[in-house]
């Protein structure tokens, strides 16, 4: 089959390598779609130290069912599949208190670290357990399923956040997760929504798929001046965090109100500092949100149903060909570029 292998950093390429096989317990995919996830861009260059290579990346991905291994139930060739990008071992203390995103074997495709090399979906065909693949419902196309993944990150960060109807909330960060917590907020019967980002373009579209009022950060723009100033001198009652570097955490501190939630999706930088002593005397809450626990066929349901929109942050869709081209140019941050699907 052919599948884009990052065989040394910013080196991809378009390779002839061994069909996978489907074990007892797996479904083989033919890929239809796989988008390029910032975890994998921060891959390419070996920032993130989880993309060591040789190895194929991809992890938010559909298509359809080729064969299926022979204990597997439920699934038959032909039918239109996503699945998760996370492996849990279904056995451990967290596995068994459903939060599997904390399970403590888990594996995610694509990933090659010092634990271990899991193969991604940019190629033609993956492997993967039968009970992380879901139904992909009519209506909701290949290349919008393969957004499911990052939507039910959003999601998820925003089940951690449990708002109260009429939250006035804060995202910080419009890229991708940024868009698609938006929406989820929304949908969770927030108030009103404001969103600060650095660019222009992403602001725009936030305001598109739901912000209330947008805060373009830089330039001495002071982001938590500007929130207490929306919400009478109080700040935000919840602020999402979706950037993950020291600035933007501590920018989100200083723009909750006494007494808030905020919650951290970002995760760029190892660690990061933020003032103790805000947290503590105004009881601040700082929750991490990781990935997503559960949440596919509820997410699924969402986009079927317009709850959540992914179509508007698709930037792309090319074949998996242009690899190579589309990584340099999400790497090099070119403005208006946020969703790229790549199709085997």
């Amino acid at each position: 089959m052919k599948a884009l292998v990052l065989n040394e950093y910013k080196k991809l390429d378009l390779m002839d390598v061994p069909n996978p096989d489907a074990a007892p317990n797996e479904v083989l995919v033919r890929v239809r779609s796989c988008g390029i996830c910032g975890s994998d861009v921060h891959g390419y260059d070996g920032s993130s130290g989880r993309r060591i290579p040789p190895v194929i990346m991809g992890h938010e991905a559909s298509g359809e069912v080729a064969t299926v291994g022979s204990a597997v139930r439920g699934f038959g060739s032909g039918q239109r599949v996503t699945f998760d990008s996370m492996i849990c071992c279904r056995n451990c203390v967290f596995c068994r208190d459903g939060r599997p995103n904390l399970c403590e074997d888990r594996r995610v495709l694509g990933v090659s670290c010092d634990d271990y090399r899991r193969h991604g979906a940019f190629a033609e065909y993956v492997a993967v357990p039968d009970h992380i693949v879901f139904r992909v419902p009519d209506g909701v196309s290949f290349d919008e399923a393969a957004m499911v993944e990052p939507v039910s990150v959003a999601v998820h960060a925003v089940g951690r956040a449990n708002p109260p109807l009429g939250t006035r909330a804060l995202v910080v960060g419009a890229g991708m997760i940024g868009l698609l917590t938006i929406q989820a907020l929304r949908s969770a019967g927030c108030g009103r929504i404001f969103v600060a980002d650095l660019a222009a373009d992403r602001l725009r579209l936030a305001e598109d798929l739901g912000a209330d009022e947008t805060i373009q950060a830089g330039d001495g723009m002071d982001v938590p001046a500007a929130v207490r100033e929306m919400t009478g001198g109080h700040g935000a009652d919840l602020v999402m965090e979706a950037v993950g570097i020291g600035e933007t955490v501590a920018m989100s501190i200083d723009s909750v109100r006494k007494g808030g939630r905020v919650v951290l999706i970002g995760n760029i930088a190892p660690t990061v500092g933020f003032g103790l002593q805000s947290v503590v005397t105004r009881e601040i809450d700082v929750l991490g949100s990781c990935a997503s626990s559960n949440d596919y066929p509820a997410c699924l349901d969402m986009m079927r149903r317009g709850v959540i929109r992914v179509r508007p942050v698709l930037s792309a869709s090319v074949p998996l060909e242009r690899g190579q081209e589309m990584f340099d140019r999400l790497y090099a941050r070119e403005p208006g570029l946020t969703k790229v699907i790549l199709r085997p």
